[in-house]
């Protein structure tokens, strides 16, 4: 990061009268906020300031990776409008199966018959997810609630049930299916992911023996695409979620 800085800014943050937006392939497992903190605190040595407003254009949940915008001085300014443009993922979902977060954070809590889900069940259902609509977003997720995170009541098993939100999605591409989920995603296969998180569960989250699919997807801001892999599991009368989530753009933005 900081050889980045180097080599590409003036050490003099007068040069940038209107902030700068640098746009950031975000870690496996770094939350948003730790890219921010990091950022900050190498920009701050780098301007020689003890100040320095830094933030970023949209969160991105720490198991996903990819695009995220950190703003720098007066751009941060302009981050509620980065963060209100169109999105595009690629998201892996996997069938037969549910977790608490609808995605690798839990452990699996229930599962489905999946026998009947093929390739041609995926694109037949993927057609009546595009468009307005309104989404449930996951209990785990960092919503607000009487001044609380969402996932703070979850995590402390306190009921809570969260409103729907109005969202987009502009496009839904079924990039490839499988009946056995080993799929690559971000240089880790799916296995290789879940033996990483196996570390932090007690119980298994995916065996990879059930179908997947890869889907790109192009939405509105505030769209979860947790959300959308449990409503596609239960399109297809089954369960789903999600094992692994790459942002590819936001706005004008490509990784």
């Amino acid at each position: 990061m900081a050889s980045y800085f180097e080599t590409h800014l003036s050490h003099d943050l007068a040069d940038y009268p209107d902030g700068i937006v640098i746009p950031f392939d975000k870690p496996y497992r770094w939350t948003s906020a730790d890219l921010v903190r990091k950022c900050k605190f190498t920009l701050q040595k780098h301007f020689g300031l003890r100040k320095l407003k830094v933030g970023h254009a949209g969160t991105l949940d720490p198991l996903a990776t990819g695009l995220l915008l950190v703003c720098i001085g007066k751009a941060t300014k302009l981050a509620e409008v980065l963060q209100a443009s169109e999105k595009e993922y690629v998201a892996t979902v996997e069938f037969g199966a549910t977790t608490a977060s609808y995605d690798l954070e839990q452990p699996i809590d229930q599962y489905f018959p999946y026998e009947h889900i093929d390739e041609a069940a995926v694109r037949a259902v993927l057609p009546a997810f595009i468009g307005l609509q309104d989404q449930v977003p996951p209990v785990f997720s960092a919503k607000i609630v009487n001044g609380l995170r969402a996932y703070e009541y979850a995590r402390s098993g306190e009921p809570l049930e969260l409103r729907t939100n109005p969202i987009e999605i502009y496009d839904i591409v079924l990039e490839s299916f499988t009946q056995h989920n080993t799929m690559e995603s971000d240089g880790y296969t799916v296995d290789a992911v879940v033996r990483h998180v196996h570390n932090y569960h007690t119980s298994s989250v995916t065996d990879g023996t059930r179908p997947a699919a890869r889907l790109r997807i192009r939405c509105s801001r505030g769209t979860y695409i947790r959300s959308l892999a449990r409503d596609l599991g239960l399109a297809l009368g089954s369960g789903a979620y999600l094992t692994a989530l790459r942002r590819t753009a936001s706005g004008d933005f490509r990784l």
